[in-house]
């Protein structure tokens, strides 16, 4: 696979798909309930990302040994971003624990 030409390709539609509401402007409205689902869209896009790195860390298998650096951070995240409601401490303390983790448990 062309590596470089398909990253030119992806550029290409995502300004392509942007440009359009540039140009358009005010002439395009959502209804409410498209912006409403909308909204929850970049949290899907992390989360998609996010969950099968954390769970299948190992591998193709599942892992949720208690060893698992991604594992304990993921669940640190999920913590910090419940009780503290804020973005820079849930990626910091995430973070931080993930490293203390992986070189003190995981080793």
């Amino acid at each position: 696979m062309n590596y470089p030409l398909a990253i030119l390709g992806m550029a290409a539609i995502t300004l392509a798909c942007r440009a359009t509401f540039y140009l358009l402007g005010e002439r395009i409205v959502f209804p409410p309930l498209a912006r409403d689902a909308l909204s929850f869209v970049p949290v899907a896009v992390l989360s998609a990302i996010t969950v099968p790195l954390i769970l299948f860390s190992g591998g193709d298998s599942l892992n949720l040994s208690w060893r698992s650096p991604w594992l304990v951070g993921g669940v640190a995240a999920i913590a910090i971003a419940w009780f503290g409601k804020r973005r820079l401490a849930t990626i910091a303390g995430s973070l931080a624990v993930f490293f203390v983790w992986r070189f003190l448990v995981a080793g």
